[in-house]
């Protein structure tokens, strides 16, 4: 009977050594490509003229917000922005930022205070896009950070929060609605 069991024993260690080389070569491989792969740039380098611009385009592209693109840039939130979305964007206008008080925002500019600026920039983004035509007064989104705002709406003039809507371009992966001040949930 032993010998009846020798070719069997020969197949099952032949199908051992083939799963153990196998398994050496896909974690060598692997590993291969975990360690010798650089990421490249994100979304926002993409170049194409022919579209529509993004939202980060459509506020690098405006005078009136870069204090907007300073503080995304600072942020590390130019490639998620650029990304497909869509998004609804509340983008204060320069002078937004200027009635803050004295010293917030070169303070939130700085890299030891990164966390703070994101939370206050996701606060401005919805995920989704909702067009002037949706808006209904006393309608809340939930923004990207977690908190709500809340849309207002009396006859054209629209507002979100305690900010005024002065302005909309659409964008390819969303919306932006201007506003005149920085949105504050505290």
């Amino acid at each position: 009977m032993a010998t009846f069991f020798k070719p069997f024993q020969s197949v099952l260690i032949v199908l051992a050594l083939m799963a153990a080389s196998c398994s050496q070569s896909s974690r060598e491989s692997s590993q291969t490509v975990s360690t010798g792969v650089q990421p490249g740039p994100g979304q926002s380098a993409v170049v194409d003229p022919d579209s529509k611009p993004n939202v980060v385009q459509v506020a690098i592209g405006s005078p009136d917000h870069s204090t907007l693109v300073k503080a995304v840039q600072a942020a590390n939130l130019v490639d998620d922005l650029s990304n497909v979305g869509p998004f609804t964007v509340f983008a204060p206008v320069n002078s937004a930022f200027d009635a803050l008080p004295s010293g917030v925002l070169q303070s939130l500019l700085k890299p030891e205070n990164k966390e703070s600026l994101i939370d206050i920039l996701e606060y401005h983004v919805y995920v989704g896009v909702i067009r002037e035509s949706m808006i209904r007064d006393g309608q809340v989104l939930n923004q990207v950070n977690g908190k709500n705002v809340r849309l207002g709406k009396s006859g054209d003039a629209l507002t979100v929060n305690d900010a005024n809507i002065i302005g909309t371009v659409e964008a390819s992966n969303g919306i932006v609605y201007v506003i005149d001040k920085v949105l504050n949930y505290e």
